[in-house]
């Protein structure tokens, strides 16, 4: 299983999540900051649990690419 976590509030808009993988993340049209798909709120946490294993690698340069930090990455 492949879980994704956006920190979403902290986001700059800088747009290398979605470069990277375009299938998990979008740029919202309101506020210009990422937007995690299928994603469920918590607390400021945006988290996708999906058994999908071939996200993983696309989710992981979108992490590494991320200036600020806020993508967290496992598989469990």
């Amino acid at each position: 299983m492949v879980v994704i976590t956006l920190q979403r509030n902290k986001c700059i808009g800088c747009n290398y999540c979605v470069e990277v993988a375009p299938s998990q993340f979008q740029m919202s049209k309101k506020d210009g900051k990422s937007v995690l798909l299928h994603s469920i709120e918590k607390k400021g946490f945006f988290t996708i649990k999906s058994f999908d294993e071939s996200i993983f690698y696309p989710s992981l340069e979108a992490k590494k690419a991320c200036p600020v930090k806020i993508i967290e990455v496992k598989q469990v």
